[in-house]
């Protein structure tokens, strides 16, 4: 008897084996492959055997399984994200040869102590309305203000669905929130969450490994691999923030995980909750559009209104050097007098993101990429964001001995500096993914915060993302710039997110707040009717310009993105494979054209946009044509389905 069998690996399809007993499809099998002996998993018998080549015996078989749900979601994977099959196995299954052989104890579960909560009427409605679809397929929208309690409402979802031995997955955008989630989770279970991402131990991913496969654990907290988990029972899906661009994996296998989840839960014939404050547009259209249900939470906790508004114009204060005005360090002196704290909001890492040679007007630019260093205080070197290339400042200057470099723009250590000086009894702190490299030192910023041992916080991006500060009540924008960056249409749509996001982040235990935009566009439409807190309005608007200008959600996109160290090769594989695809009915096809960033990592980069009718599932055609493609080895293709910027 012959069977097929998939490796987690770079192939397309399975290989065949000779098998003693009848094996079931899903099941996780030892076979020799070369010189080794490898864990795949037996395949739908629908791929050609092959001719002449001697075919070996499976070893043996494990106790483990993937269910046949599983199994159809990673075939639909594979062709959607235009990915092979191997490796999406491999995110499944990726070390089981490892997980298998080692024996390892069980996940202790330390049971705590239980905090009492009690759901407001808006809560309860909301979940009352997420329960009315049970054990089938169904995406509905969880929508609140900042501080509403939503996290509360899936909660008590949850609690029910693991009450009848079922799974669940809750997908959180990124690995730092994690932290701050879990202490939530241990209030209302009573217990610790399992927690899935990158930064996890090879020894914990082997647990909770096995305890998924074997239904032992019923929640999983993670990231987007934890999308790919072998769960044998799982009764339901939440996605947290699903408006968040972080759901989108750009390397290696690219998929976004919000729509995958949704995929999945399909394919599992389960419900998927997609919780948000401002939901993506995507999701705003298909509430729209009644294919996704909607509930809505509008009362923050103990009815705390969102915070006031002040514009402070930047053009009438003349800052020299200087990115505070007078104006804003007046209001928040007045939160700081009455002990609250404060968060100074920049969105750019480092000190400064430019650094020009006043004599000879040399710019600190990387060598691998096309795009500025950033200078990082507190390593004194320039630094890449991209490639994490260093560069020390001492450079030989076009005109003489070494270049003086002027700094331009400013990031949250020039913003520190600044606070330091104005407020120089003040305990200030930087949040941002450089200070924050450890889960030591991320522990001991949370604990700082919670016990108002921090005064004023200097945030990036991270910062709007769920955390909850009892004692934060004033937030300072210091450059609220709408204008985007050119290469990402979803720039409009991003900052509505993030300034909603952000507003939450004050006044969550108090009914006098503060967010102060410094700006040098008083006037932009965005930003005013932001301030009116008429978010939906806008989304409504950003809408009728995507259709009017044939973009996604109207339209399907594919990009392709033709890499080399040659810039000329990348342009001529561009325009040849333009060529190809051009035969393909009812595909547009965009470019080739360089990309905005030329250059990352010593490759050149060209761009092509695929554009088609949104009915059509055009991905089997265009990988027909580009499998058949005979690329020089000098050339790399990545393909990114469904793209969310043109970088």
């Amino acid at each position: 008897m012959k069977a097929q069998v998939l490796l987690p690996k770079i192939f397309n399809y399975p290989f065949t084996y000779n098998s003693n007993s009848d094996y079931k499809i899903g099941s996780l099998v030892e076979i020799p492959f070369g010189s080794k002996k490898e864990i795949g998993v037996i395949w739908n018998n629908n791929y050609n055997e092959p001719e002449n080549i001697k075919i070996k015996n499976i070893n043996k078989k494990t106790e483990y399984s993937i269910n046949k749900e599983l199994i159809s979601f990673i075939e639909w994977f594979s062709t959607y994200n235009m990915v092979s099959l191997g490796l999406v196995l491999k995110m499944v299954i990726g070390g089981a040869d490892k997980f298998i052989k080692k024996i390892d104890n069980k996940i202790e579960i330390k049971n705590k102590k239980i905090r009492k909560y009690v759901l407001n009427k808006e809560q309860i409605l909301a979940l009352k309305f997420l329960e009315k679809v049970e054990n089938k397929f169904d995406v509905s929208v969880l929508q609140g203000t900042t501080g509403s309690g939503k996290t509360l409402v899936y909660f008590e979802r949850l609690k029910k669905i693991i009450k009848k031995n079922k799974q669940a997955l809750v997908l959180l955008p990124e690995i730092f929130l994690t932290n701050d989630f879990k202490s939530r989770f241990e209030d209302f279970f009573g217990f610790e969450p399992a927690i899935w991402h990158s930064k996890v131990t090879p020894k914990q991913k082997r647990i909770i490994w096995k305890g998924i496969i074997k239904n032992e654990i019923k929640i999983i907290v993670g990231a987007r691999s934890a999308l790919l988990l072998p769960f044998k029972k799982l009764g339901i899906i939440v996605v947290d923030e699903e408006h968040d661009a972080s759901y989108k994996q750009d390397e290696g296998v690219i998929y976004n995980a919000r729509d995958m989840a949704i995929s999945r839960a399909s394919f599992e014939k389960i419900p998927v909750h997609l919780v948000s404050s401002v939901p993506s547009i995507e999701t705003y259209n298909n509430i729209l559009k009644k294919k996704y249900r909607h509930v809505k939470i509008l009362k923050r906790f103990k009815d705390y209104p969102l915070p006031n508004t002040k514009l402070v114009n930047l053009n009438i204060e003349k800052l020299k050097n200087k990115y505070i005005a007078k104006e804003t360090v007046e209001f928040v002196k007045e939160y700081l007098e009455k002990g609250d704290q404060v968060l100074f909001f920049i969105n750019r890492r480092g000190f400064a993101p430019y650094l020009i040679c006043k004599k000879c007007g040399n710019k600190h630019t990387c060598k691998n990429c096309s795009i500025y260093l950033t200078f990082h205080k507190l390593k004194n070197k320039a630094i890449c964001h991209h490639c994490s290339f260093e560069k020390e400042l001492k450079t030989k200057c076009h005109v003489e001995n070494y270049c003086d470099y002027t700094m331009y723009g400013p990031g949250v250590e020039k913003i520190y500096d600044e606070i330091r000086e104005l407020f120089p009894k003040k305990k200030v702190n930087i949040f941002s993914s450089d200070y924050l490299k450890t889960k030591k030192d991320t522990q001991f910023f949370f604990n700082n915060m919670n016990e108002n041992k921090i005064d004023i916080l200097i945030g990036t991006q991270m910062i709007s993302k769920g955390f909850n500060f009892p004692k934060l009540n004033c937030i300072v924008v210091v450059d609220a710039d709408f204008s985007g960056r050119g290469f990402d249409l979803r720039s409009t749509e991003k900052n509505i997110q993030l300034y909603h996001q952000l507003s939450g982040r004050a006044g969550r235990f108090s009914s006098r707040s503060l967010i102060v935009y410094q700006t040098l566009t008083p006037h932009d439409a965005i930003l005013n009717e932001l301030i009116k807190n008429k978010s939906e309005e806008l989304l409504e608007n950003e809408l009728n310009i995507r259709k009017k200008n044939k973009l996604p959600p109207f339209v399907r996109l594919i990009a392709i993105i033709i890499s080399s160290k040659e810039h000329k090769l990348s342009l001529r594989g561009a325009r040849e494979i333009k060529l190809k695809l051009g035969h393909i009915d009812n595909l547009e096809i965009l470019g080739p054209v360089d990309s905005p960033l030329l250059k990352i990592k010593r490759n050149y980069r060209t761009r092509l946009l695929l554009k088609f009718n949104n009915q059509s599932f055009m991905q089997k055609r265009i990988l027909k044509v580009i499998n058949k493609l005979k690329i020089s080895t000098k050339i790399k293709l990545t393909v990114d389905v469904d793209p969310i910027n043109f970088a």
